[in-house]
C-alpha cells in the first residue's frame, strides 16, 4: 500500500459479519447450501400501515428535498409519545429527541462528540463489537467490565467502584442485553444512575431489544435524575421489522443532544421524509402488533432450543431479545471450533460468542431472524 491509513484506525478491523457474509457468499457460489443463522436482520416486513404511509408520501412533490438534521417534528413527537406510553419516560420532542439513521450511527456520533485521547470508557465484555470500535476510533482508552453468568450477566458495580474511575467519561450499557439475552429491572437501572452521579460518568444505554420476547419495557430515562447522567439509544430495526430503513433515535437532555448534533450535522443531510413519516406511523403500533411478532419469535426460539439441545449446548430458557445465547460442551476448545465444525461440515452458520469479547469464548449465538423451516433443516443437518 503506497498511501498509509490513518493511525486512528489502530486495532479497528472490518466488522466480523462483513467478512463472514463474503465467505458465506463464496461458499454458496461453490454450490454449498449454507444456512445463515447468525445475523439479526428481521426477515418479516413492517406493518401494512407503515408501508402504506411510505407509498402515499412518496407521491407528494414536496418530500424529496433535504430534511432537518433534527428530524421532522412528526417523528420527534411520535418518539416522545412512544416513550411516554411504553417506557413511562417523559421527553420533550423539541430538544430531548434526536432521530438517527439507525442507532449504530448514534454510537459513533456520541463517541466522537464526547471522547478523546486521555479519556477512559467502560465497555462490556461480552458486548456489541461497535462499542469497542467507536471508542478506539476516538483514541480513548478502553476499560472492560466483565459480565459473568454467575451474576446473571449484570456488571459487578462494587468491583468497578473499587477502581479509579476519575478518567472514565462514558459507560456503554445495553439492556435488554445482546448477546446474553439478559433483561434488567428498574432497581438495576436505579443503581446505574446513582453510580453515574457519584462518579460523573455519562451512561449510554443502547435499548433496541425492549419489545422482543420481553414483557416489560424499561428506559433508564424513566429513573429520577437519569437525564443528568444518561442518554439512551433506541431503534425501529428490531421491534418494527425496519432494519434496512435505518431509523433510530437518541434521547436525553437537550444540552447533551446539542453536542451530538454538532458532530452529526457534519455527517449527513437528514433522512428521506417519507421514511420518517412511515417511522412515525410504526411508533403508533398497538399491543397486538408486538404480540403477533413475538408469537412468531417464540415459536422460532423453541426450535432453536432444540437445535442447541442437538449440539449439547446449555442455555437459559428465560432469556429475551432477538437471539439465543448458549454455552458449548467442554470437549471443544472454544466456540469458534464448534462454529467452524457446524459451518464446514453441515453448511450452517452460527455466530461464535468470542466476537463479543473473551467472556463469550465458550458461547454460541443463534438469531431468530430466519423462517422456521430453516431451523428445522439446520437441526436435520446437525443430527446427521
Amino acid at each position: 500500500m503506497i498511501i498509509q491509513p490513518a493511525s486512528r484506525l489502530g486495532e479497528v478491523k472490518e466488522y466480523y459479519f462483513s467478512t463472514k457474509l463474503r465467505e458465506i457468499a463464496q461458499m454458496r457460489a461453490e454450490g454449498k447450501p449454507v444456512l445463515n443463522l447468525g445475523i439479526g436482520s428481521p426477515d418479516l416486513p413492517p406493518s401494512h400501515e407503515v408501508i402504506d404511509t411510505l407509498t402515499d408520501a412518496v407521491l407528494h412533490n414536496d418530500v424529496h428535498g433535504y430534511q432537518s438534521y433534527m428530524g421532522i417534528p412528526e417523528l420527534r413527537a411520535a418518539f416522545a409519545e412512544w416513550y411516554e406510553k411504553w417506557f413511562g419516560a417523559s421527553l420533550d420532542p423539541e430538544g430531548e429527541i434526536l432521530p438517527l439513521m439507525g442507532s449504530k450511527e448514534g454510537l459513533m456520533h456520541i463517541a466522537m462528540a464526547f471522547l478523546e485521547s486521555g479519556d477512559e470508557v467502560l465497555v462490556p465484555n461480552p458486548g456489541y463489537p461497535a462499542y469497542r470500535a467507536v471508542s478506539n476510533l476516538t483514541g480513548a482508552t478502553i476499560r472492560e467490565y466483565k459480565l459473568e453468568p454467575e451474576r446473571g450477566w449484570l456488571p459487578d458495580m462494587e468491583a468497578l467502584e473499587s477502581t479509579d474511575l476519575s478518567r472514565v467519561k462514558i459507560m456503554w450499557l445495553n439492556y435488554p442485553n445482546m448477546p446474553t439475552g439478559t433483561a434488567a429491572d428498574l432497581s438495576f437501572l436505579e443503581s446505574i444512575v446513582a453510580f453515574a452521579h457519584r462518579h460523573r460518568i455519562l451512561i449510554v444505554n443502547d435499548n433496541p431489544y425492549s419489545f422482543i420476547l420481553n414483557e416489560q419495557q424499561h428506559s433508564i430515562l424513566s429513573i429520577p435524575g437519569a437525564k443528568d447522567v444518561a442518554v439512551e439509544l433506541n431503534s425501529l430495526s428490531k421491534g418494527h421489522n425496519m432494519a434496512g430503513w435505518r431509523i433510530g433515535m437518541l434521547a436525553g437532555r437537550a444540552d447533551y443532544l446539542k453536542v451530538v448534533l454538532r458532530f452529526k450535522s457534519n455527517m449527513d443531510s437528514g433522512m428521506f421524509k417519507p421514511v420518517q413519516l412511515a417511522a412515525a406511523q410504526a411508533l403508533k403500533s398497538p399491543l397486538s402488533w408486538y404480540k403477533r411478532l413475538n408469537g412468531v419469535y417464540a415459536e422460532r426460539r423453541e426450535t432453536v432450543f432444540q437445535l442447541f439441545d442437538a449440539l449439547d449446548c446449555k442455555y437459559d430458557p428465560k432469556q429475551v431479545g432477538l437471539f439465543v445465547w448458549a454455552k458449548i460442551p467442554d470437549l471443544y476448545a472454544d466456540a469458534y471450533e464448534l462454529a467452524d465444525e457446524v459451518l464446514y461440515q453441515h453448511n450452517v452458520f452460527i455466530t461464535p460468542g468470542g466476537i463479543f469479547g473473551s467472556q463469550g469464548d465458550r458461547y454460541l449465538r443463534i438469531s431468530l431472524c430466519s423462517d422456521g423451516a430453516l431451523y428445522e433443516e439446520a437441526m436435520r443437518r446437525v443430527k446427521r
